[in-house]
């Protein structure tokens, strides 16, 4: 089975790693951005992840930032699995990919855990709080990502971005995102010069967590990884407290039906404890957080739009860019 690979180029790159030759394809599903597959060779099982075919934004898709996060980080002490080989020639499979290591484990898509006992919703939620600080304690220049990013002014770099790709969009009426960019830019904090390794997209549905314990084996999805401040990734966090089930799986509303779910504040303090920063969480850590997912819940539209999106579900997730810039209005007092 070949998932639309093409399988003969595929196993000649493979051989030419040493890494055997493909005996099972498969498409996974997860994931808005950088098609996925589950691989087993006739030597052991890994993932591909690719880029997606067509047309894309300049510096989107990062499949080569993915493959050096991973590789940096990997026998650091943060979970991560063991990238085994990058291809940037787009001959084999017509667009970059990397080959990493198949960890066996849970992913939990349902950021609510049905199905999990209270006590292990709560070790699952601390376990991320203790994985992301553990990530923030990596010195980027003791692994090699010291290069990887401009830190200075990462919160005004970052905002530039998002609002220009929001500018650049063709869904471009929703008034909630350009109130949101406002405020942003208005109140955008001073530098205090506090720098780490920053994932981008840590949630709980990028975490693969252990087959039979709540603890994380695996940081996945490393794309928007770069230099930047760590209360970026916390604020990234909290969104999953201020949204509802429909607007991308988050807990906001669920009450009494899921015990064990920790408090967002809960949540907040045992990342503090591991991460020893010494600062708080803002409204503008989190009102920046839902600016980012609402542009790219917008660049997941218009992927859909032209047919290049991974997940052919994501033409449904279009309206969740005016909704979590709402979210993200709402945070501020808005």
């Amino acid at each position: 089975m070949s998932a639309g690979l093409d399988q003969t180029r595929l196993d000649d790159w493979l051989q030419s790693q040493d890494l055997g030759r493909s005996v099972l394809i498969e498409r996974i599903s997860g994931g808005q951005s950088n098609p996925t597959f589950f691989v087993d060779t006739d030597r052991q099982r890994i993932v591909l992840r690719k880029k997606p075919d067509g047309k894309i934004l300049p510096g989107a898709h990062a499949i080569e930032r993915e493959y050096r996060a991973m590789s940096a980080l990997f026998g650091t002490g943060v979970p991560v699995p063991q990238p085994l080989a990058l291809c940037e020639d787009e001959a084999v499979l017509g667009t970059a990919f990397y080959v990493m290591q198949r960890l066996e484990g849970r992913v939990f898509h349902d950021a609510a855990l049905p199905g999990v006992s209270p006590d292990d919703r709560r070790a699952i939620y601390l376990s991320m709080a203790e994985t992301l600080a553990k990530l923030h304690a990596v010195d980027p220049a003791a692994v090699g990502l010291g290069d990887f990013g401009r830190p200075a002014g990462y919160f005004e770099r970052q905002h530039k971005r998002w609002l220009s790709q929001w500018q650049q969009a063709q869904m471009n009426d929703i008034p909630e995102i350009d109130q949101l960019a406002d405020w942003l830019a208005s109140h955008m904090p001073a530098d205090d010069g506090i720098a780490s390794i920053v994932h981008g997209d840590f949630r709980i549905g990028n975490l693969l967590y252990a087959p039979d314990e709540p603890r994380v084996i695996g940081i996945l999805d490393w794309e928007l990884a770069t230099l930047g401040h760590p209360l970026a990734d916390l604020g990234f966090c909290c969104m999953t407290w201020r949204t509802t089930p429909d607007e991308y799986g988050g807990i906001n509303g669920l009450g009494d039906a899921t015990p064990g779910l920790p408090a967002r504040d809960e949540f907040i303090a045992h990342y503090m404890e591991h991460a020893n920063l010494g600062l708080g969480l803002k409204p503008f850590h989190e009102a920046f957080a839902f600016f980012r997912f609402a542009v790219i819940f917008v660049g997941i539209a218009e992927r859909a739009r032209l047919g290049n999106a991974a997940d052919p579900e994501a033409v449904n997730l279009a309206p969740l860019a005016r909704r979590f810039a709402a979210r993200g209005l709402e945070a501020i007092g808005r």
